[in-house]
């Protein structure tokens, strides 16, 4: 099979989403499904302070991120539609969602058990609204966080899927195949599914076509997902990968963008769903804080130069 340089994206890196209150975020995250906070940071972007939290495993391993800004002292609401990515699906072990539906339900979460692509999964929403599914998988050697709430043989291992909303998968099918390097490998009435590099939990991007539903927000704002990155190893693919899309025509691909621990381009897709290929540094998370001590402290990004104590005072100093 001829090979593109989208063939170098070999699965998630991280998903980021643009939720609600701070402290009610870092609840459901850590309190709640039980991830740990790997870093505590504010948006790399603008002028306006926005913390940036990342959820993850001990070690905040690729593929097992979830990150957030938590948008709702700006005041700005999102609209959910189509052109966005709809809902993440996390992986939880074979046979964890009678503790998972028991674990939600007690912490006031409504549940609903669905099936797709031949997969059990439970949905349920963040307290802003965000659509989030827990996916049971086989064979998921990722490791999961071992300190938490969650006994590790329920915990959640990572990202498993993205569906992303669509209003039809003409241009989409040439981006996925000859820009991301993906493959479709099922479809059904609702749409199609693609995996990235080799496949399983953690490496799917599925679609949703929906023609009759509007188009959601792209700016910032509470309430939506607002792109997924993929993991690339060098600078190099990442540098192929831009020089692909472009020639391609997906001339909205940004310039590598250094975010303290990853450097990041950033694509909008034909469909609409903004995606980042992302290179991380090494070390990673441990670059600014020690680590045995990743996630404790909240490191300033460097276009701020107030003072920490005066952006907490705007934040919100949040309790652990």
């Amino acid at each position: 099979m001829t090979t593109t340089p989208g063939h170098a994206i070999h699965r998630h890196h991280h998903i980021t989403l643009c939720t609600g209150g701070a402290q009610e975020d870092f609840d459901f995250h850590t309190k709640v499904l039980g991830l740990k906070i790997v870093k505590r940071t504010l948006l790399y972007d603008g002028q306006v302070p926005i913390y940036h939290f990342y959820y993850g495993n001990d070690n905040g391993n690729e593929s097992t991120l979830v990150t957030s800004f938590p948008m709702r002292h700006t005041g700005r609401k999102a609209r959910k539609g189509s052109g966005q990515i709809g809902s993440v699906s996390l992986s939880i072990p074979e046979g964890a969602l009678d503790y998972w539906t028991a674990r939600l339900t007690e912490s006031g979460f409504e549940t609903r058990y669905s099936e797709r692509f031949g997969e059990s999964q439970l949905e349920f929403q963040h307290p802003c609204g965000i659509d989030y599914r827990l996916v049971a998988t086989k064979d998921d050697a990722r490791t999961p966080h071992t300190k938490g709430p969650v006994p590790a043989e329920h915990m959640i291992r990572g990202t498993h899927a993205i569906t992303v909303s669509v209003r039809d998968m003409d241009m989409m099918d040439e981006f996925m195949e000859l820009g991301w390097g993906g493959t479709r490998v099922a479809a059904d009435s609702e749409g199609v599914r693609y995996q990235i590099g080799a496949g399983g939990s953690g490496r799917y991007v599925d679609f949703v076509v929906e023609p009759n539903v509007k188009q959601g927000s792209w700016s910032l704002g509470e309430g939506f997902i607002h792109h997924m990155a993929f993991e690339v190893d060098t600078h190099e693919q990442q540098n192929a990968i831009k020089a692909t899309l472009e020639a391609l025509g997906f001339t909205d691909t940004s310039d590598v963008k250094n975010r303290g621990y990853f450097d990041s381009i950033y694509v909008r897709t034909p469909g609409g769903a903004l995606f980042e290929a992302t290179v991380s540094h090494q070390p990673s998370f441990a670059c600014d804080e020690p680590a045995d001590r990743i996630g404790h402290d909240v490191i300033v990004s460097p276009q701020f130069k107030q003072d920490l104590p005066g952006l907490i005072a705007q934040l919100g100093a949040i309790q652990d």
